[in-house]
Parts: structure tokens; sequence; C-alpha cells
């Protein structure tokens, strides 16, 4: 038996190291660590001892996570890296490899993508990279398996860099659910989600070709794999029994709507069983909106919808395969059904100029929709926009350092001929404010809270919005 220790290390008060843009956000969210979690649970279920550390969402300071490193004597530690954090992870990853002896393995886009460098800027503190999924990697890795027959690793042998061909993808079936046993709901807080909630993954992988998304590029490949229905409503049963004060559960899946089987299956399935929850959800708005009202019944109040862009030059730009005539569409669908929909828009897609951002801002406030986020594009190393920024010159970070501002928010990291860098960031406020400040959109929230976990999530989120627009640090 290993004693495997899994560290969310910190790295800036209201750091969200688990989300798609890792940053301290402009909600200021924190999102769930699921799938490293689901990796622990495989470990655990190999008959090994893990340990869990949330040193990012609650800030534990260095002492007392050396201390409880020390205290558990690992034999194995893993970090999830991020790009904006990436000299962070490594540090840690050195001083817990100083303290306990014990083999590092860094996991994540970051060092998948980025896998040599990784290595070199780690100088030793490094010894392993499990590439892509890395659940099954792990728990070989804990089982004493030699390095050179577990496919899916990179790793340091006489100081040269090793490559093992790549893992097949996984059976999303044979996954167990999330070792939530090592963690509190509470810890994660979310303007849009009745609190406090839990994350759910239906499903691993995506059949579109987003230029912009990471985890399908980089990680979970181009087809979606989906989990039986009853093995996710089981999952769900599991999470209500195992924390009873959930108030909801939320479906982080990237596209949990590609499949109308799938939906209709998860639907059926919790009716069957006649639970009464709040579920909310991501959704793509080419979904099948005939099955809004079947969602509604079954429980879900809430779709995070990537909208991206109010022209249908700059989703074509960025690969999207939707039009703005399906977002009107589905934003009617949703309000028509009862559901509640948070916008995700963008700007900064090749080709963007100030007037088709401002067509987006336009746009979003002329669809029938809760809540919004505007989002300066940010590419990732491993991404099909990451190269296209690079190849023609929009590409202005240098340094893994520079993808998040001096407050440690996320910002673009582009610059077109038409568009600045400088443009692309204010245009991101004009959008946060425009929508938020209207009265309209002001009552529409107000009068959309029904209970108390309503009430706090949205009052946690006025506050973060205060101290966002009113307190950020400039941009670089």
């Amino acid at each position: 038996m290993s004693r495997v220790l899994f560290l969310s290390p910190p790295f800036v008060e209201g750091f969200t190291r688990n989300a798609r843009w890792a940053a301290k956000s402009r909600g200021r969210v924190q999102r769930h660590p699921d799938y490293l979690l689901t990796a622990a649970a495989v470990v655990e279920a190999g008959g090994h001892d893990v340990k869990y550390i949330e040193g990012t969402a609650l800030n534990i300071p260095e002492d007392e996570i050396i201390a409880q490193a020390k205290d558990f004597a690992p034999d194995m530690l893993v970090i999830l890296a991020t790009t904006p954090s990436i000299y962070n992870d490594i540090e840690w990853a050195g001083k817990i490899k100083e303290k306990t002896g014990c083999l590092t393995v860094l996991v994540g886009q970051h060092v998948s993508a980025a896998v040599e460098n990784s290595f070199e800027i780690s100088n030793g503190a490094v010894d392993v990279i499990a590439r892509r999924e890395y659940d099954y990697q792990l728990k070989e890795l804990a089982d004493n398996r030699p390095l050179t027959e577990i496919k899916g690793l990179s790793y340091l042998q006489n100081n040269e860099i090793c490559h093992n061909p790549d893992a097949p993808l996984i059976d999303v079936n044979e996954l167990p659910f999330p070792a939530w046993h090592h963690i509190k709901p509470e810890w994660y807080p979310a303007f849009g989600k009745r609190s406090p909630y839990l994350t759910l993954i239906s499903g691993r992988g995506c059949n579109n070709r987003c230029t912009f998304c990471r985890d399908p590029q980089i990680m979970y490949g181009r087809k979606l794999r989906t989990r039986d229905p009853r093995l996710v409503v089981d999952e769900i049963e599991y999470d209500y029994k195992l924390f009873p004060d959930l108030a909801e559960i939320m479906i982080e899946t990237d596209t949990f709507t590609a499949s109308p089987k799938h939906v209709q299956g998860v639907c059926e399935e919790i009716l069957r069983r006649n639970l009464k929850i709040s579920l909310s959800t991501n959704a793509r708005v080419d979904c099948k909106v005939e099955l809004f009202p079947l969602m509604k019944k079954a429980g879900f109040r809430w779709l995070n919808v990537g909208f991206e862009f109010g022209t249908n030059e700059q989703l074509k730009a960025v690969k999207k395969g939707t039009t703005i005539e399906q977002a009107r569409r589905f934003a009617i669908a949703a309000k028509k059904a009862g559901l509640k929909v948070h916008g995700c828009f963008m700007i900064g897609a090749p080709g963007e100029t100030r007037e088709s951002a401002l067509k987006t801002i336009a746009f979003a406030k002329s669809i029938p929709m809760d809540t919004v986020q505007f989002t300066g594009i940010t590419v990732y190393p491993g991404t099909e926009m990451y190269e296209q920024a690079k190849q023609e010159g929009c590409l202005i970070t240098k340094d893994w350092t520079e993808w998040l501002n001096p407050a440690k928010e996320q910002i673009t990291n582009l610059r077109y001929e038409n568009l600045t860098t400088e443009e692309i960031n204010e245009l991101v406020d004009k959008g946060l404010k425009e929508f938020y400040l209207r009265p309209s959109q002001i009552w529409r929230i107000a009068k959309g809270i029904r209970t108390w976990g309503d009430v706090k999530s949205k009052f946690y989120g006025f506050l973060k919005f205060l101290d966002y627009t009113t307190g950020k640090s400039p941009s670089p």
C-alpha cells in the first residue's frame, strides 16, 4: 500500500485552480476539484491511503501544509498544475519532496501541453508528469509499477526526459464517484448556484471544434463519452446522502446537453426514482430545446451557456459551430420553460474589432438572461487558437507569469491590428457594467430569489461584483 498526497497548493487568495480559466475570477467563485478527486477515488479503490489538502480554496498557510505533509509521510505527491501558477506549483512540489522524499507527480492541462518546458523549469523538483487523463496512471504509480510500463507518463531518467506512448481514453462508466469525503461543499462559493452545492461530471470529451477550449484538445478528446444515466443518478443520490444539506448539484460536463438521448435518459431516471432535487448544468445553444420542459420537471433550474459572441463572423472565427439565431431561440425557449440562464460571452476572437465586440454586448442585453460573464479570451498552450495567435503575432505574453494581471485576475493575452489588449479589457468591463447595472436586470435578479440559498449566493455575488468593479488592480 502506498500513501498518496493530493495537494491543491495555495497560489493567491481567491485563485480558482479547477476552472476553465485558472485565475482569481471576476465573480470570486471557487470550483470543486471534481476531476482530481475522481482520480483520488481510483487510487483509494486500489487499496492505497489517500490524503487531500485543499490549500487553494482555503488559502492554507505554508507551514500548516508542510506540517500536514510531514505527518502523512507520503510516498507520492500529486499536484494539478495550471498555466498561470506553474512556477508556484513546481515550487510546492520541490518543498514537499525536500521534506518527505516522496515521488512528485504533476497532472493537468498545462503540463500535458508543455511537458518538456515543465521539466526544464522544474530543476528536478518534478519526477513524473501524467499526461492527459491521469486517473489510472496515478493508481499504477501507487501500485509501484515500473515507470517504463505505464502508458501516458513522461519522466526523468538519468537527467533525460522520457515519454511513454499515450494511454487509451478511459471508459467513463468504470470510474468511481469522486472522493468527496475529503472536502466540504461550503468551501466552494458561487454566484449562480444554490449553496452549498457539488459538481458532477456525467461524461468526458466533446464533439465540437472550438479553437479556444482546452479540455477537449488537451485532456479528454474530441468525442463525447457519456456515463450511463443510471450511474449519473446513482451519483446524485450518493452526493445527497453524503451531504444531506446540499442545495444543488451542478453537472459540470462540458456539453451535457450535446446528447439528447443522454439528457432524456438522466431526466427520466430522476423522475422514475421520484427525486426532488435542484440541478444546474452547462449547455450549448444548438441543443434540443424541446427537452427543456422535461429537464425542468426533473429538477433542472439553471443553465450555464456558452453564447460566446453576438456576431456569426466571430462564432465562425473560433469554430463554435453555432449561430446567433440559434442563441436567441435557445434563450427564448429556456425562459418559456422556466429555466434560468447564465450567459458566457467573450471578447477577442480572431478578426475582432471594437464594433463587433459592441455587437456582442448589445446582443447579450437583447436576449432574456438572468446573469452573464464577459471574458477577454486567454489562449492556452495546446489549443489551436494558441498556435494561431503565436503564428500571427497576436500573442502578447512571453512567460507563464503573464497569464494574469497584477491582481491575478484573468485577462486577455491577445492583441489585434484593429483591437488592442487594453481595448479588449475595457470592453469586458463595459459589458459587465452595462448588463448588470440596468434597473430591469437588477429587478430580474431580485425577483428570482426563492430560497435562503438564493439569498446567500446572490449576496455573495453582489459583494464580489463590487469588489471587482471598484477595487481591482489595473491591467498590465
